[in-house]
């Protein structure tokens, strides 16, 4: 049972686009801050297991994800040394270029110099002209070979040039999405580690409960209220009767009540319960205990007289036994000397 109820928490949790630990639209109306905080804490509380289902899912993607970014990295490393040692051999070979083609046209002006030098001798001779001006032909096309090869050398180191800054960036990008991974993956971490449990933020909540209802009651109007499964509920603990009511269902315990009702509709109770006065007797003094109008948590849709089946619970029903282990978790507590009835407050 639990599983299915956590399994419709992840799908809430999912369905709406809201962040981790938002507040539904409902708990949002203009109401004291107090009750804000009230309703966020329950909120988190009653959805704290699925807040943590999808955290921990959350962290085993991006463990996937780190070990592909540490791939795409140890890749990136390997081509980038590999595109270095590239660079390192083209530039080698482009520097031997360069001092061959210096040499070369250092042996064709001496082979210039000896033919000039040849023309000069008199008398003539023809063989020695004629051996000096081969080796200027040699020596020019020796030359030429040479430059030849810078410029090969040349495009070969600028193809190796734009290969390692092209590898480089790579590399970067990589090693850029592995530390935004890891980041990603502590920050998941952390929140599972210090996220607090249900019980605690339900905890947190009931310590506030009775400033809620302080700061409630002077400002309330009907307006703060909504409707819940046909309970006419205060804004602030509209998810969180919701989810009592879902919850019990689940469980196959059927819960309804009457939640908000009206001052005037107070004065009229306190009339039909044979309350001695309406104003000034105490609550014990009604033949069926009744608050005195104004101070009734029904007025503020913060207490609820639940029902089950249509009748007014009894501590031997299902429905009581099934609150009286669950409803806190929600919220609710029980007024010891009425069964049915459960509010914030336990008054």
């Amino acid at each position: 049972m639990h599983s299915r109820r956590l399994a419709a928490a992840v799908t809430l949790a999912l369905a709406t686009a809201a962040p981790v630990f938002t507040v539904p639209a409902a708990a949002q109306a203009a109401v004291p801050e107090v009750a804000q905080s009230y309703s966020t804490l329950m909120y988190r509380s009653l959805t704290a297991d699925a807040t943590m289902a999808k955290l921990r899912a959350t962290l085993a993607q991006q463990k996937k994800t780190l070990v592909v970014r540490d791939t795409e990295v140890a890749v990136a490393t390997r081509e980038d040394a590999a595109a270095q040692a590239r660079l390192s051999t083209a530039v080698t070979a482009h520097s031997g270029a360069v001092d061959a083609l210096a040499a070369a046209e250092k042996a064709l002006a001496a082979a210039q110099g000896d033919l000039s030098l040849a023309g000069k001798l008199r008398p003539r001779k023809k063989t020695v002209v004629e051996r000096a001006r081969k080796a200027v032909t040699v020596a020019t096309t020796t030359r030429d070979l040479r430059r030849k090869k810078v410029q090969e050398a040349a495009t070969r180191l600028g193809v190796a040039r734009s290969g390692a800054k092209a590898v480089a960036a790579e590399l970067t990008t990589a090693l850029t999405a592995q530390a935004a991974a890891t980041t990603a993956l502590g920050t998941t971490q952390r929140r599972i580690d210090t996220a607090p449990t249900a019980a605690a933020l339900a905890a947190q909540a009931s310590t506030v409960s009775r400033s809620v209802v302080d700061r409630v009651r002077p400002s309330f109007t009907v307006a703060d209220t909504a409707s819940v499964h046909g309970v006419t509920v205060h804004r602030t603990v509209a998810f969180a009767f919701r989810r009592m009511v879902d919850d019990a269902a689940a469980d196959g315990v059927q819960i309804s009540g009457g939640g908000f009702r009206t001052k005037e509709r107070q004065i009229e109770l306190r009339k039909i319960n044979g309350c001695p006065d309406v104003w000034t007797a105490p609550s014990s003094s009604c033949r069926v205990p009744t608050a005195i109008p104004g101070r009734s948590l029904h007025e503020l849709g913060l207490a609820v007289d639940i029902s089950s089946g249509g009748k007014t619970i009894s501590r031997k029903t299902k429905a009581f036994t099934w609150l009286q282990a669950n409803a806190a978790k929600y919220g609710y507590v029980n007024l010891p000397s009425e069964a049915w009835h459960w509010s914030i407050t336990g008054n």
